[in-house]
């Protein structure tokens, strides 16, 4: 009997059931998250099968958040279990906030290849989702947190008995990032001056700013000309009261302060914008702590380094595994075992150069460092009339590319590429056709003019809203903006164009028919160029790509040069000319290649799926 078939009793007693047996399963999963049935094993200083007889160093891993899906910031459950697991596999071994002082201070040799991992933010749910897979893979982490965060009563953040908890279960170290996450000197993208921000204001203001800002203990605190609005004493004074408050609230609800410290955010040969407000900082946290990391972007660290001077790679939420082995690999230079997923997929395929992994109904390809990665189909060399089709879900910065009629060498060729959110299609290295997705989308865009109106007056807003509160805002003053109508698109104003985010999600439909000399080629099942004419030539491979957009600035890691393509539901088909071959009217097909999912694994793959979004919608609303 069906669900529809069943009475309203009935299906009020079915529904009932679902939602205990959901319950059940999420009271099962709590429970393991949150009590700890394992200790964590130390490895052995003594065994010299694990410790390097020459220095190594050791690599360091700092994970913003952990969420149980992801998010676009928090990395999820799932990939991070892959990420660790890759690690694990390749020999690393955590170690500890004690062995990386005795290695500075009393020369203590490291295991081979030493992992020294962090999750920043002290977020509950990081603790709730990491501990487990921390548990499986026998790894210790540092749990960072900010402890004006104490105070606030905000769930979202560990409590200082959370985080005593998390240090007695004996897989968590506890470090800081400082007193407080803010901002100074902020300018919005239209050089409009804003002055101090908040974490609370920043982040709802962060769709109009630019990167002209700075983190509190940076900088002198400067007016919109650039000039110092605070004489040496008092950005003195401003920058030891946050190191003050630290050491005091750190020490009333933890009895101790840290011994590890992340300085928000320097990123520079020193430990701030300002030669003496760097050196404030350095005296501070050489009287304080243990150790500093100042800087993001390279995992690696060796004697060479200075113990306040660490540096740590923050691998993002949309990073597959072997994007971050492939970063490990490039800092240092050693040799890294990466991930290829299912074997039978990869029989299929030959590697050129990167790395592949085959997961389920998707080949990610992933670029080396400023480059690119080259897959090529195998036993297609005289491949002519062809049809491919496929999701191509990379970032929108950077290259996805699929090859036809291509040589061994690459120079002679037909490629479709979507690149940096552009279709650009090239024969032979001539560019035939391109096409800019902002305007293939037919989005209705605001002016510059209409834009800058809306930051004015969401910022005017904020700064009001911060005022009606006992001036609990810094923000520079901000007065309410003209009430004249800004001018459109339709009327003659510039369009604004949003600046694509290194972070943003790409998912473009790419289905392509290359027939004698002419190509077609569809977006989103819409057609983008149809019987484009081309140079008749012989066959030739199929290759896909991915490749590095050259736009890998981020605050958080300077700059990310590696690109995981992603081809999902790949489907590539030989079209042989009907009245050459068979003469009934009817194209023959010769399925080449084919990842999708077909019979019970893509009814297994929806169950799971739709059992998944259950679960989270459980989570969500009880």
């Amino acid at each position: 009997m069906s669900l529809l078939h069943l009475n309203k009793d009935q299906k009020k007693i079915f529904r009932s059931t679902l939602e205990i047996i959901v319950l059940i399963v999420l009271t099962v999963k709590v429970i393991q998250g949150l009590f700890v049935f394992a200790k964590y094993e130390p490895y052995d200083k003594h065994d010299l099968k694990i410790l390097s007889e020459k220095d190594k160093g050791f690599i360091a891993i700092s994970y913003l958040a952990v969420d149980r899906d992801g998010t676009a910031a928090m990395i999820g459950a799932k990939r991070l279990e892959e990420h660790l697991k890759a690690l694990h596999d390749n020999g690393y071994v955590t170690i500890t906030q004690e062995d990386i002082e005795n290695y500075y201070k009393n020369g203590a040799p490291l295991p081979e290849k030493s992992l020294f991992l962090m999750f920043e933010d002290g977020r509950r749910d990081t603790a709730i989702f990491a501990q487990k897979i921390m548990e499986n893979y026998n790894y210790i982490g540092t749990m960072l947190s900010y402890a004006d965060k104490f105070d606030n009563r905000d769930m979202k953040f560990l409590s200082p008995e959370d985080l005593k908890h998390l240090e007695g279960s004996s897989f968590w170290e506890l470090g800081t990032n400082g007193y407080r996450l803010s901002y100074i000197n902020v300018f919005d993208r239209y050089h409009h001056y804003l002055g101090e921000l908040s974490a609370v204001e920043y982040s709802r203001m962060r769709k109009y700013l630019g990167r002209n800002y700075n983190h509190y203990l940076m900088d002198y605190i400067r007016d919109e000309y650039q000039i110092p609005k605070e004489s040496y004493s008092e950005m003195k004074e401003r920058i030891s009261n946050d190191y003050r408050r630290m050491e005091e609230i750190y020490t009333k609800k933890l009895g101790k302060i840290p011994r590890l410290y992340v300085l928000m955010h320097s990123n520079t040969s020193s430990y701030g914008s300002n030669k003496t407000v760097s050196k404030i900082n350095r005296e501070w946290m050489s009287k304080l702590f243990t150790m500093n990391f100042n800087r993001e972007g390279n995992s690696y660290n060796n004697r060479e380094c200075d113990i306040y001077d660490l540096t740590r790679m923050q691998p993002q939420a949309y990073w597959y595994t072997n994007h971050l082995l492939m970063r490990i690999a490039d800092d240092t230079k050693a040799a890294i075992q990466f991930v290829w997923g299912n074997e039978k997929e990869k029989e299929y395929w030959e590697l050129i150069r990167g790395a592949a992994e085959f997961r389920d109904s998707e080949i990610v390809l992933t670029s080396v460092p400023q480059g690119n990665g080259l897959l090529r189909l195998k036993d297609s060399k005289n491949y002519k009339n062809i049809k491919v089709s496929a999701s191509m879900t990379g970032n929108k910065l950077g290259s996805q590319a699929i090859y036809l009629r291509a040589d061994e060498d690459l120079k002679k060729y037909v490629c479709v590429n979507i690149q940096n959110n552009w279709l650009i299609i090239k024969e032979n290295g001539e560019v035939l056709y391109s096409l800019d997705f902002n305007d293939f989308d037919e989005i209705e865009f605001q002016s510059v003019e209409e834009n800058k109106r809306e930051a004015l007056w969401a910022e005017y807003a904020i700064y009001k809203e911060g005022k009606s509160f006992k001036n609990e805002t810094n923000m520079e003053k901000q007065f309410k903006p003209s009430e004249k109508k800004a001018r459109s698109v339709e009327e003659g104003a510039e369009k604004y164009i949003p600046t694509i985010e290194i972070s943003e999600a790409g998912n473009r439909k790419v289905d392509i028919t290359l027939s004698d000399n002419r190509l077609t080629v569809y977006i989103d099942n819409r057609k983008a160029i149809g019987d484009l004419l081309l140079s008749k030539r012989d066959g030739g491979y199929v290759y896909l790509e991915s490749a590095w957009g050259a736009y890998g600035y981020s605050q958080r890691n300077i700059a990310d040069d590696v690109y995981d393509g992603v081809f999902r539901d790949l489907l590539i088909t030989d079209i042989t000319d009907s009245d050459e071959n068979n003469g009934d009217g009817y194209e023959k097909k010769t399925v080449l290649y084919d990842n999708r999912l077909h019979g019970l694994e893509k009814t297994e793959a929806t169950i799971k799926k739709q059992w998944n979004d259950l679960i989270n919608w459980f989570i969500k609303t009880f």
